[in-house]
């Protein structure tokens, strides 16, 4: 069965809207068409967490609570899910939520203007994890930014909640909603709003049959940079097919040799995923945007932008991973140093997506991976670097160097990688290594970094990488 209408819980009701606009924001619906302005915008692109709400959704019949940018997410991610703002969180006995009794108690807002962006990423903290620690509040916290009163007193008071016992009215709820969400139609969503169209089918058959009819399409799966084209370009995307419900692409299949993961995984649930074979992918990735964006964003999206500071891409790159790409008519599968052509370019052709990324599990090999940006959280690459090295006795049997920030696209140091191989690992052999960073790499100019800055920190990474092995510890700021 295929619907025009999507459905979603908003204040214990199941809502129903025919054939909205697929173009339209969350934000838009809620401060335009609820009438609730406590949800901000900042700065329409994910930057800032001011517009913050909390889907909740069904995940083995369990209610997951997620925080999202309501600024770039369209309308029909709601879809099935339970939608809630910060007007939401008081009792209907007008008393206030454990989360906004603590940020008053504590001070933790002047001007007010990003304050339900925070008590929301709260929220979702609060209804997730029992106990919260330094980790998960700096981890939630990341993507909500504060001109005011710097961040003591929010922290004080997400630290105070582990005294408060969840028994609010969500919890009193959860049974009601759960069983609301059952009942919300689980039809294909096929969206006609005047010169715009939205699908968003739940088997790959169906996908591929949509993608047939609608060839020039845009893929929507978190959307973190295709909504971009509407909130920052004021442009309209006329046909989009969303991913999200697309059950054959959830998926993670391990094995000893490699990790293969889905188009549907989302990269929060892949950040969890990755960390127990490589630290340094998931230290990244929680700097990866913003807990908002993680929530939604996936690796295979990351892929399919092409963007030469994508943070995961670089790491991939030197883990030597493949993509499997989904054509008319078949799988394709192709090494991920063969995939992007130029800027924003990839061998994807009209019609085609990225279905997963297969990471090959080397355990016996060194890895490492940096990061530098202007701000530690929630911001965008200047360099980001990724090492993977297999060495035995001394000497280095297999290079994979990668950088982002540094090309046009994310892109090997292959100068590099050919001195290292088969060579003694030795300071003197890195040193020689640096001076072959202009032969790979020639960066520009831009507001983030100049090219001899970058040059510079692409040189320093590589031998920061050499004394963390040598040295057998890490040399972080930051942890």
């Amino acid at each position: 069965m295929v619907s025009n209408t999507i459905q979603f819980i908003y204040n214990n009701q199941i809502c129903s809207i025919e054939n909205p606009d697929p173009n339209k924001t969350v934000l838009d619906y809620v401060r335009n068409d609820l009438k609730k302005n406590g949800t901000k915008e900042g700065c329409a692109e994910g930057g800032c967490g001011a517009c913050t709400v909390v889907l909740g959704e069904l995940k083995n019949s369990k209610l997951v609570y997620k925080s999202i940018n309501s600024c770039i997410s369209f309308l029909p991610s709601v879809n099935g899910k339970h939608l809630i703002l910060v007007e939401d969180l008081m009792s209907k006995k007008n008393e206030l939520h454990p989360i906004q009794e603590a940020m008053v108690k504590f001070h933790g807002s002047q001007c007010g203007f990003c304050t339900p962006g925070f008590i929301m990423s709260l929220f979702a903290m609060y209804k997730n994890f029992k106990k919260f620690d330094d980790e998960i509040i700096e981890e939630t916290l990341s993507g909500n930014l504060c001109r005011c009163t710097g961040y003591r007193p929010i922290i004080d008071a997400a630290k105070s909640l582990n005294k408060k016992k969840d028994n609010d009215h969500f919890k009193k709820d959860q049974t009601k909603i759960i069983n609301l969400l059952k009942k919300i139609n689980n039809n294909e969503v096929e969206i006609f709003h005047k010169n715009k169209k939205y699908f968003s089918p739940k088997s790959l058959n169906n996908l591929k049959k949509i993608i047939k009819k609608n060839p020039h399409s845009y893929f929507l799966s978190g959307g973190t940079d295709l909504s971009l084209g509407v909130t920052k370009l004021r442009g309209e995307i006329k046909s989009i097919i969303s991913l999200n419900s697309v059950k054959e692409l959830k998926f993670v299949k391990k094995n000893k040799n490699y990790i293969e993961v889905g188009a549907g995984v989302s990269l929060y649930d892949f950040q969890n995923i990755i960390k127990s074979y490589y630290l340094d992918f998931y230290n990244i990735l929680k700097r990866y945007g913003s807990v908002q964006i993680r929530n939604v964003g996936t690796v295979s999206g990351n892929i399919a932008t092409a963007s030469p500071i994508g943070d995961t891409l670089p790491l991939l790159l030197s883990l030597d991973a493949v993509i499997k790409i989904q054509t008319k008519n078949t799988l394709k599968i192709i090494p991920l140093d063969q995939f992007f052509i130029s800027y924003r370019k990839t061998k994807l052709k009209k019609g085609d997506f990225v279905y997963s990324v297969k990471i090959p599990i080397n355990k016996k090999n060194f890895f490492k991976a940096y990061k530098i940006s202007k701000r530690f959280d929630d911001d965008i690459s200047t360099v980001c670097a990724s090492f993977n090295l297999l060495i035995k006795n001394n000497k280095i049997v297999k290079a994979k160097i990668a950088y982002g920030g540094m090309s046009e696209i994310p892109k090997r140091a292959t100068s590099i990688e050919k001195i290292l191989d088969n060579s003694i690992f030795s300071k003197e052999l890195f040193l020689k290594a640096q001076n072959l960073i202009k032969d790979d790499f020639s960066p520009i100019d831009d507001m983030r970094a100049s090219k001899n800055y970058r040059i510079e920190i692409a040189k320093n990474l590589l031998m920061k990488f050499f004394y963390e092995i040598s040295k057998k510890k890490n040399i972080r700021i930051n942890q």
